[in-house]
């Protein structure tokens, strides 16, 4: 007979030391529950059912679209259109390229909401930019990295559409609501703490934009963040679903490209369709691998036993809720973000849910929050790497010129985390009950 904590120790023993030999993370989850359920006797087709269960939800269907809405986007301009844009508002204040950077990811995570493909698409155009102007570069690579977080809490986001599948069918609409007002919060933090710095080191101002300008820019740009407007109003309004919102994203996104703004030609959807169809397998290859190695948690108790062990540390909720925020962190330093969601929420949900009475919306905020830190942290935070390559910069140098970031962007988790109504205010004041 099978010893189930045997069974437990080679599923998440297993996983470890694959994740150590950097095996990569989708094969890690797959071999390690494959062996489990050899171990425990249980039929491999059920493992395989488990799979495709977990990539047949309706929900799911939402990340593709976002996927390929960011990526006609991104190619198409308006990634250049939403720095223009944001030098208008904030391009006069000193330092006004982080400004511009940090504007520009609030708004650009509102259309691609994806940290690396804000940096992919706006780090190309704005740290030459920077660089031009004067400023150092460890200073650009760090402001353009930990700004472009906003764009996996700023919705829309596809990581909270694996966070709702994770838990259970958590609202989009009141997720996607509860990430404005941190996300925002953020952005603004990061600025203040950038202005210092560029007031230190003298950094230039931006010249002044013309009235007409500011018209011609915001004509322009307007188009392109309507594509945020059509997800987010869609689904608010009970018009579309999460999934609908962002096929008619596409649409709009499709139209606006290619007939309207017309900076890539026609023939270039086939390179955006491919790349989303790349970025797609991993995604859905991961979310069918962490569903089989989460049923086996579930079935051998893991989270009920991770409830216990936690909640035997402290009685103190917010004792627990720091400790939980050190451990996302921790992790974010050396997982990426989706399967951090997929295997984490099923562990801590009945803990920070169940047990210490946080709304799953607020939850969902604070483990979006964290592991939006952990794409800055080495050693393997994908924004940090993306972010050092374009800029041509040392992963060393960038990362000790982020430590007043690091230090901003852990505030404001910390108030988002111990201040619900930060999170919940729009929820609740725009979809009350849900």
């Amino acid at each position: 007979m099978a010893d189930p904590t045997v069974a437990t120790v080679l599923l998440l023993g297993g996983f470890v030391i694959l994740m150590i030999l950097r095996v990569p993370i989708t094969y890690a989850l797959a071999s390690v529950s494959l062996a489990t359920a050899i171990y425990l006797g249980i039929p491999l087709m059920a493992i395989v059912q488990q799979m495709v269960q977990g990539v047949r939800s309706f929900s799911l269907l939402a990340i593709p679209f976002f996927i390929i809405a960011g990526e006609i986007m991104g190619q198409g301009g308006i990634a250049r259109k939403m720095i223009e844009m944001a030098n208008v508002f904030v391009g006069r204040i000193r330092g006004g390229l982080a400004m511009v950077n940090c504007v520009d990811s609030m708004f650009f995570g509102g259309i691609s909401g994806s940290a690396v493909a804000d940096i992919a698409s706006t780090g190309t155009i704005i740290l030459p930019m920077m660089k031009l102007k004067g400023y150092d570069d460890d200073f650009s690579v760090a402001i353009t990295v930990t700004s472009s977080t906003q764009g996996v809490i700023i919705p829309p986001s596809h990581n909270m559409i694996l966070y709702s599948v994770a838990a259970g069918g958590v609202s989009v609409g009141r997720l996607f609501l509860a990430g404005y007002i941190p996300g925002i919060s953020l952005g603004l933090s990061l600025m203040i703490i950038s202005y210092f710095i560029a007031k230190k080191r003298n950094y230039p101002k931006e010249d002044k934009v013309s009235f007409r300008q500011a018209l011609h820019i915001f004509r322009d740009a307007f188009l392109g963040l309507m594509t945020a407007v059509i997800i987010m109003g869609g689904v608010i309004s009970g018009i579309f679903t999460a999934t609908e919102s962002a096929a008619v994203a596409v649409i709009y996104a499709f139209i606006i490209t290619f007939f309207v703004y017309k900076e890539i030609p026609l023939k270039a959807m086939k390179g955006i369709l491919y790349n989303a169809l790349k970025t797609l397998a991993m995604v859905m290859a991961l979310i069918a691998a962490a569903s089989a190695f989460g049923w086996l948690m579930a079935y051998l108790r893991i989270p009920a036993m991770a409830t216990k062990l936690i909640l035997g540390i402290s009685e103190n909720k917010y004792v627990l809720l720091l400790l939980i925020n050190v451990l996302l962190l921790l992790l974010g330093m050396i997982m990426d973000m989706a399967p951090l969601i997929l295997i984490m929420t099923p562990i801590l949900y009945p803990v920070v849910v169940g047990t210490l009475g946080l709304s799953p919306v607020h939850f969902g905020i604070i483990l979006m929050l964290n592991l939006a830190i952990g794409l800055c942290t080495p050693p393997v935070g994908s924004a940090l790497f993306v972010g050092c390559a374009i800029g041509k910069v040392s992963i060393e140098k960038v990362s000790k010129a982020m430590i007043p970031y690091y230090l901003t962007m852990f505030v404001v988790l910390m108030l988002v985390t111990y201040i619900p109504d930060i999170t919940m205010f729009l929820p609740n004041l725009i979809m009350p009950g849900g």
